[in-house]
């Protein structure tokens, strides 16, 4: 089981035990993730920790003081 935190830029897009799939993009050196269709964005993640799975589940949504924030579990083999 794999968790991951997105930034999400405004309240109310997701909510704890939504199903979701995310897209994979690539950056020179790195990987990040977005949660489809563009709800909230992964920070930067390197290339010996690209994620393989594609779809994961809300577990909290969480707000403090630099915005919203969401995690996600996702099944990894």
């Amino acid at each position: 089981m794999r968790e991951m935190e997105f930034k999400m830029e405004r309240p109310g897009l997701l909510a704890v035990g939504d199903h979701i799939t995310v897209t994979e993009g690539m950056l020179p050196s790195n990987y990040y993730y977005t949660i489809d269709p563009s709800l909230a964005m992964s920070g930067n993640y390197p290339f010996r920790e690209r994620m393989l799975a594609r779809e994961g589940v809300v577990t909290s949504v969480l707000e403090n003081e630099r915005g919203f924030y969401v995690l996600a579990q996702f099944e990894e083999a």
